[in-house]
């Protein structure tokens, strides 16, 4: 096959460009590698966040790393790939907003606090049904998402996945081309260190870049006093940093306002008042 044949449609149900295919029509399957590749490069940084356990609050990091790239200056959109349990509408104060499409540039995304979101919570009508679905019909979605949402040209790309190494992440690492980035997000106990020495497992068998390790929950920072209390086991994440001779990003405190933040969908809004995140972006 030449490379004329390569990047033109056929005509039946195809793209029409006499000029072959420009790598932008989704009504032909052969073309879709291209596009996505073409919606990549406009990409600088795709930064995926990433646990091995649920409940450690990988997504209010995501969100908040995304919205301290935002506050520096920085192009940047946070795409939420856990489809059973989408929580970056919630957390943006966006769960009645509605994601809009255009025939020309696809899927358009909300924009809050400076950050393009695009999440299936966006797209479903009632947030409250369950989504289920096998792994075939969630590679096509993280695909679908990946190439039909017009995100522009970005500084970074953030990605919110669900815990594990399943379905979704394993096909966004497939699908992505270049350099991927990775943040593992841990608590201090053994019982989640266990689980995201797998992630970091994983990341080393995908050629996937760890950017560093962040613990969260690390201490419980008292509303009335003010003072920090360790409610897990201590030095987890500086633990796991060391096995792999990754940097420890952060050891965030397990801080009501902030979590009071993620509920009410004021984070974006709220976002200077943690300094906490500071460190993770630098």
């Amino acid at each position: 096959m030449n490379e004329e044949e390569k990047h033109s449609c056929s005509a039946e149900g195809g793209c029409s460009s006499e000029g072959g295919c420009s790598g932008s029509c989704s009504s032909c399957s052969g073309c879709g590698d291209h596009k996505l590749e073409n919606k990549m490069a406009k990409i600088g940084r795709k930064i995926i966040v990433m646990s091995g356990k649920g409940g450690v609050g990988k997504s209010s990091v995501a969100a908040a790393i995304a919205l301290k790239l935002a506050k520096a200056g920085r192009k940047v959109a946070l795409l939420d790939l856990d489809f059973h349990g989408p929580s970056q509408p919630t957390i943006f104060g966006a769960s009645e907003f509605q994601a809009s499409y255009d025939e020309v540039d696809g899927i358009i995304p909300i924009e809050l606090g400076g950050v393009k979101l695009m999440s299936l919570g966006l797209l479903l009508g009632d947030n409250d049904s369950a989504v289920v679905w096998r792994g075939p019909a969630k590679m096509g979605v993280v695909k679908q998402l990946l190439e039909d949402v017009d995100y522009g040209e970005l500084d970074d790309l953030v990605l919110d996945f669900p815990p594990g190494t399943g379905d979704e992440i394993l096909s966004a690492c497939q699908l992505i081309p270049g350099e991927k980035n990775a943040i593992v997000v841990t608590t201090p106990q053994e019982v989640s260190l266990a689980d995201c020495r797998k992630c970091i497992d994983f990341c080393q068998k995908v050629e996937l870049n760890v950017l560093g390790i962040v613990e969260n929950m690390s201490t419980f920072i008292c509303p009335d006093c003010g003072k920090a209390h360790a409610l897990f086991a201590s030095g987890g994440g500086e633990k796991l940093a060391a096995k792999y001779d990754l940097p420890l990003l952060a050891k965030l405190p397990l801080d009501p306002k902030f979590m009071e933040a993620c509920d009410y969908g004021t984070l974006p809004q709220d976002i200077d008042k943690f300094p906490q995140f500071d460190n993770i972006v630098k």
